[in-house]
């Protein structure tokens, strides 16, 4: 009793007053943190507001000339002051879909090599060489991809698919024209490269949190190693896994410089995916300084309002799937 009484003296809190002043101390600073915290989350939705209103008033212009033949019309014509979306829209969501489709499947077989099968001793310098790829700064893809990777393919890739494909009725017209290098193909396997470090990255950190002894039950039950991935890797870092999908989905969306490096920038649809295109984001890239007019600014910034939509509705629709197996899971 007399060691609690001097401790009390010692931190000022013996007598009533004393005790009342501390608590009073202790609520204060309590209040202020929460205040705190509370002000830097609605500083978010505060900043998220504004982008949205800008791009909204900044747009109107345009919505208003073109009304929804704006996302429908492919011409872009700052002459005449016709402008559409439709060619940019199709190129984002095209090289996007290739990135990904190249980007999951390797990174998750990168990651379960690291967690499953890799030596010890290899593990860091993979581990490290992922995550040097995601420092990389995009405009050095670019540069890497405009004068090393695009005449590689147009010089390899390119003409053995034309050969290939070039008598299949379908994929004639999908790997059609003449090898340019640069397109919307090397633009998506440009931001495959880009968004493998963090389908890797995020996939692995899941993949280790899954708890050993459900691996070692299954191992000591005779299950491969591809029995242990399917049935109690994968199933129990599913949640995980497709967020990480979702973040690399988002990046390639929003990637800006390496893609107008590599796309070609060619405001036109084509059966090919080794033609010249174009996406939203290298559009606003390259004509927002070009744009006179405010009808021709107000049509670059609904394309940045489109974006902005497009990637709303991609994380909404990984939320609703990513809560809707953690309800089934219980």
């Amino acid at each position: 009793m007399v060691d609690v009484a001097m401790q009390g003296d010692a931190l000022g809190i013996g007598a009533p007053s004393s005790r009342a002043k501390a608590l009073d101390r202790l609520r204060f600073r309590d209040t202020a943190f929460r205040n705190l915290t509370r002000g830097a989350a609605m500083g978010v939705l505060v900043i998220l507001g504004g982008v949205i209103l800008s791009l909204l008033i900044g747009s109107l212009p345009a919505l208003r000339a073109f009304g929804p033949n704006f996302l429908i019309e492919e011409q872009w014509n700052p002459v005449t002051e016709r402008f559409g979306a439709l060619a940019p829209i199709y190129g984002t969501l095209v090289t996007s879909f290739i990135a990904m489709l190249i980007a999951v499947p390797v990174g998750l077989l990168i990651a379960v090599f690291l967690t499953e099968i890799c030596p010890l001793w290899l593990r860091r310098p993979i581990g490290t060489a992922i995550e040097l790829l995601a420092g990389i700064p995009s405009i050095i893809y670019g540069i890497w991809g405009l004068f090393v990777f695009a005449p590689f393919l147009q010089q390899t890739l390119q003409p053995f698919l034309i050969a290939v494909f070039g008598d299949i009725p379908v994929l004639s017209s999908l790997f059609g024209g003449p090898p340019y290098g640069i397109g919307v193909l090397t633009a998506g396997l440009i931001l495959a490269i880009m968004v493998l470090p963090f389908i890797t990255s995020i996939s692995r950190d899941v993949f280790n949190a899954v708890p050993p002894v459900l691996k070692e039950a299954a191992y000591g039950v005779g299950c491969t190693t591809w029995e242990v991935v399917r049935y109690v890797v994968l199933p129990y870092a599913r949640v995980g896994v497709i967020g990480g999908i979702m973040l690399g989905l988002g990046r390639a969306l929003g990637e800006t410089m390496a893609v107008t490096f590599v796309i070609g920038n060619a405001h036109r649809i084509s059966a090919s995916i080794l033609a010249p295109g174009t996406t939203i984001s290298a559009t606003i890239a390259n004509e927002f300084t070009e744009a006179v007019g405010d009808l021709y600014t107000s049509a670059l910034i609904a394309l940045g309002l489109i974006l902005f939509a497009i990637t709303f509705i991609v994380l909404a629709a990984a939320r609703y799937m990513l809560a809707r197996i953690e309800r089934r899971l219980g």
